[in-house]
């Protein structure tokens, strides 16, 4: 990463040096800049806000919104909890990972999806369900995958 870079990751820093406890918002709003904690960013902000790296590493591996990992630049997330699930939830995610070439977890090389699979996203009655950049499509069938994903392409 250059200075240029890591300016952006200083900025969002100076934006909460007032906030004792603003570790979760600094690495929020550097997961939005970047889409993932990168490696030296963890370092500046532990350096800035003087806390152990490990802590930084701790926090940003707990929670889920956070990725230690790049991610692509579009988000999908599929339900599969049991509403979803009994209602096909299993094909669209399928289908998702035919369309994308990866499964759960995984980003597309070129860093235009990650896939996750959710085990809710609170719209059991609309199910099966995903997301898009949380924007929400519902009862959705495998094939109906296919022209979701084309407007993110």
């Amino acid at each position: 990463m250059d200075s240029m870079s890591l300016d952006r990751v200083n900025e969002i820093i100076d934006k909460y040096m007032e906030d004792q406890g603003a570790l979760i918002q600094i690495l929020l709003d550097v997961h939005q800049e970047y889409k993932w904690i990168l490696p030296e960013a963890a370092k500046l902000i532990s350096d800035r806000i003087d806390i152990p790296i490990t802590q930084v590493y701790r926090v940003a591996s707990f929670y889920k919104a956070l990725s230690l990992t790049p991610r692509g630049k579009h988000l999908v997330k599929v339900c599969l909890g049991t509403a979803c699930h009994v209602r096909g939830g299993v094909g669209v995610m399928d289908r998702v990972s035919q369309i994308t070439g990866v499964e759960d977890g995984d980003t597309t090389k070129d860093r235009r999806f990650t896939v996750e699979r959710v085990n809710c996203l609170g719209c059991c009655a609309l199910g099966p369900i995903m997301t898009v950049d949380g924007e929400y499509y519902g009862k959705l069938i495998p094939e109906k995958v296919d022209e979701v994903l084309e407007n993110y392409r």
